[in-house]
């Protein structure tokens, strides 16, 4: 009551569930149904048809059920609402736990069949149908309607149906369904069934040049309504954020902002033997180099005393008991469905044992406190999860108050309600937790969020496990958590990744809820679309290679240059000239006697002279024709004066710190990481490359892009010699083999992914990765026609 009564006074009624109520309150008005019938939901016709005692139905322009002076769009709202408004139909289970199962299969019946996974979500149904009639318990519900509605909305099941391809279990009770008299109907007055779309309307991104979308779909999240939607962001203080995080917290910065409503960040400190204080600190820095700006921060911890009456009250209510089966015996007996033998202790008893927990005795801390759902379920999730446990390390903000601390299934649907969040946004890997978050949060009377899912993000060559980037940093294989190799959000900003791109590339993937490994090529090139405007261009050449040109008839001189050929507003750099300069051997093997070249900031020139000494140019003389404009069929070259204001630098190039694209589920990512990923070449670079900053971001003509990692000093006060500015290599997109000794690059001496025992890697990832790599370098010459608007002959 006291929650209630909190919730009332703090949060406006849109917070409220639309699903609980009004039911008591409207239970025997007449509802009025419209159906957009552009886009007709045969979900929501079955159901109007189940409900035409009590529900008037119509075909109109927009879908919308009007409760009082709320409006109900989306087909799961309205849909729960009107079950709940009409219990004697029973369309929504009979007891908590059905209610729970049910909610699980109205979102998978309107999300699930439209995708890729569908192969999979077929077979899922099949298997649960397999000694069930009907989807939950013995009769009708909307997990039916919603089942059923999806795999008619998808045009392929038609095919697989036919062919029966998509098994005994669910052809029994596809034909069982269809036959219903309230089906027929419905299917019957269909003006057309929408083929392989996701339930609900979409938030669209930004529109792009010729009206082209920029951005992916977006759920426009059920019951949303502009200035009362709250999202939350709950990491765990056990490491650096990493790419997959920063996925999750640009999502709900999205909705956020797009709703004009509120984000919270929540640290998840529900376990004191993973909590740390300085990660606390670092990650809060990450949130900040993403640009987030949460507008409430909370810890879980806060709410330990409500969490710990509530857990109570539900021993009370024989909704909870205590258990001290040994760990092992209990995964064994919840994976064959078994029942543990404290599972009938009396409230006594469990009570007894509880305040055992509570205090931390020896017998305490072999217990733990399991929720008493449903031992038989399909979903394993049911089975009598854990509630509390003991930990015996102190907490980082209470010390040793506590012995027992909740887990993240408990804890996280009550911390959800009691501060407000109106939709939790969480990964697939938890869509068999939904019914168990419900089930929470049913029992315990308190106010629904809506749950959403998205995609987790899988990149190649990369695996975003904790525990398993800690093992790099550990093995003293990586610089440390900002390594440039690695998936965290400091690893890749210090490998030139901006922000920007990176908000740009979750929008294009939208929440969508379809599993694929992406390459990261496609968000280097969003990258470089980002820094190419903007990036200033100066010149870098490889030290050991370097060839001497004469330059007849010219004197030393200066004068100012554009940083950017077709952006002003970068500004002008110094650009030194002289008689003698240098050339990169490699552009030096490639000139002819007598051939025009064009030396970039300085003009076309004559080649007079050329000498070699075993086979190799050992120098070259140049003859300037700078009357001569036309650079149309010239060949452009780099070069730099042989100045003093010439500064020393080196170029860092990184590989993938993973040799193959995708692992196994079986397979050690320990088994390909023998190989080498740094690689550095000395330059001598222009002036410029003295006044850059940590964090600049440049070009090296005909070079590649480079963010400063470390600038120039004049002289170590250790030696009294200069120190080269480092430069991190920044991929374009583009498929680009490491560099070789012959191209000047040498193995760096920086930490190696070569393990200790020296694991060697593959030879070869396979053929699908010579595949892959075909497709990319195919890809690299259609991107290079397209920018130099090859004609399509």
């Amino acid at each position: 009551m006291l929650i209630g009564r909190f919730l009332k006074s703090r949060f406006s009624k849109s917070f409220y569930s639309t699903h609980r109520f009004l039911t008591t309150e409207i239970a025997t008005m007449k509802h009025t149904l419209s159906i957009d019938k552009a886009k007709p939901s045969l979900y929501l016709r079955i159901v109007a048809e189940n409900l035409k005692e009590t529900v008037a139905f119509k075909w109109d322009t927009v879908t919308a059920l009007q409760v009082q002076s709320l409006t109900l769009h989306s087909p799961e709202a309205i849909s729960r609402h009107l079950a709940r408004a009409n219990p004697d139909a029973g369309l929504y289970g009979s007891t908590l736990l059905q209610q729970a199962e049910v909610d699980h299969w109205i979102w998978y019946g309107l999300n699930k069949f439209g995708h890729g996974d569908f192969n999979t979500s077929i077979r899922y149904c099949d298997e649960v149908l397999a000694q069930n009639s009907f989807m939950v318990g013995s009769t009708l519900s909307l997990a039916d309607l919603s089942v059923y509605s999806g795999l008619m909305s998808n045009h392929s099941f038609s095919v697989v149906l036919s062919k029966g391809l998509c098994g005994k279990n669910l052809t029994r009770w596809c034909d069982h369904i269809s036959k219903i008299p309230v089906v027929e109907v419905s299917v019957a007055d269909m003006p057309k069934i929408t083929r392989g779309k996701p339930a609900g309307k979409k938030v669209e991104g930004k529109k792009a040049k010729g009206g082209k979308e920029e951005g992916g779909k977006f759920v426009d999240l059920p019951g949303a309504t502009m200035g009362n939607v709250v999202v939350r962001f709950p990491p765990e203080a056990s490491g650096y954020l990493h790419i997959g995080h920063a996925k999750a917290a640009l999502l709900n910065q999205f909705y956020q902002q797009s709703f004009k409503g509120k984000l919270v960040m929540r640290f998840d400190d529900t376990n004191p033997a993973k909590e740390n204080t300085e990660f606390e600190k670092i990650i809060l820095e990450d949130v900040k180099l993403l640009n987030i700006q949460p507008d409430i921060f909370s810890f879980t911890s806060n709410h330990f005393p409500i969490m710990l009456k509530y857990a109570e009250e539900m021993i009370n209510k024989g909704l909870a008991y205590v258990d001290d089966t040994d760990p092992l015996q209990m995964k064994e007996e919840r994976e064959k469905r078994l029942e543990s033998a404290n599972r009938t202790n009396s409230v006594a008893v469990n009570m007894e044992k509880w305040k055992q927990m509570v205090a931390g005795t020896d017998y305490g801390k072999k217990c733990c406190l399991r929720a008493k759902m449903d031992m038989q379920s399909d979903n394993g999730c049911l089975r009598d999860p854990a509630m509390y446990r003991c930990k015996d390390e102190p907490h980082p903000r209470h010390g040793n108050k506590y012995k027992v601390y909740p887990t993240y299934d408990f804890a996280c649907p009550i911390v959800d309600s009691v501060e407000g969040v109106t939709h939790a946004l969480r990964t697939t890997e938890y869509n068999d937790r939904d019914p168990q978050y419900y089930w929470f949060i049913d029992q315990l009377g308190l106010r629904r969020p809506f749950v959403y899912a998205y995609a987790r993000l899988n990149l190649t060559h990369t695996v975003l496990s904790k525990r398993k980037l800690a093992w790099f940093v550990e093995q003293g294989l990586v610089s440390g958590w900002d390594d440039p190799r690695f998936p965290t959000v400091r690893g890749i900003l210090r490998r030139g990744m901006t922000v920007e791109a990176l908000k740009q590339f979750i929008i294009l993937q939208g929440s969508a809820r379809s599993v694929v490994v992406m390459g990261w090529d496609k968000i280097w090139t969003i990258n470089k679309k980002i820094i190419d405007p903007i990036a200033p261009r100066f010149t870098g050449l490889g030290k050991e290679t370097l060839v001497p040109v004469k330059v007849l008839g010219v004197e030393s001189s200066v004068k100012k240059c554009a940083k950017h050929p077709k952006n002003t507003d970068v500004g002008e750099k110094d650009v030194y000239y002289g008689s003698k300069v240098y050339l990169e051997g490699e552009d030096a093997e490639n000139l002819k006697p007598g051939e025009k070249i064009t030396m970039i900031n300085w003009g076309n020139m004559l080649v007079d002279h050329i000498s070699r000494s075993d086979n190799k140019v050992t120098d070259v003389t140049l003859k300037p024709v700078l009357d001569d404009t036309d650079f149309k069929k010239t060949v452009k070259l780099t070069w730099l004066a042989d100045v003093p204001q010439n500064i020393p630098a080196v170029a860092v190039h990184y590989d993938n710190i993973i040799s193959k694209a995708v692992l196994g589920k079986e397979e050690d990512f320990k088994s390909f990481i023998g190989h080498q990923t740094v690689f550095e070449t000395e330059l001598i670079g222009d002036s410029c490359l003295g006044s850059l900053k940590k964090g600049d971001i440049i070009q090296l003509q005909r070079r590649g892009y480079y963010i400063c990692d470390s600038p120039y000093q004049a002289a170590s006060e250790f030696t009294g010699l200069p120190i080269p500015c480092m430069l991190v290599n920044i991929p374009d997109g583009r498929l680009q083999a490491p560099p070789t000794p012959a191209a000047t690059a040498k193995p760096s001496t920086a930490p190696s992914t070569s393990v200790p025992a020296a694991i060697p890697a593959p030879a070869s990832s396979g053929n699908a990765d010579k595949i892959l790599e075909q497709i990319a370098e195919q890809g690299n010459v259609v991107r290079d026609l397209k920018a130099a608007k090859a004609g399509k002959d």
